[in-house]
């Protein structure tokens, strides 16, 4: 198994607003506060985390079961 990838774009569901965070390996992000346009976001149903349901990247937990 390779290493987790932990950086992940948020594109904001609101605006299309991107902005790069770091994610944590042992916790989900549930809520985003886009930078561009002030929208907090979560996650879609069914997703554990903002990260995997806007990320280019799903968050580490994710991407370990892949």
């Amino acid at each position: 198994m390779s290493d987790p990838q932990l950086t992940s774009t948020l594109t904001c569901p609101a605006c299309g607003g991107q902005e790069t965070q770091e994610m944590a390996t042992d916790a989900c992000v549930y809520f985003h506060r886009c930078t561009v346009c002030g929208v907090t976001s979560k996650p879609r149903a069914g997703d554990c985390c903002v990260f995997c349901s806007y990320g280019d990247t799903p968050c580490p937990p994710m991407q370990s079961r892949a």
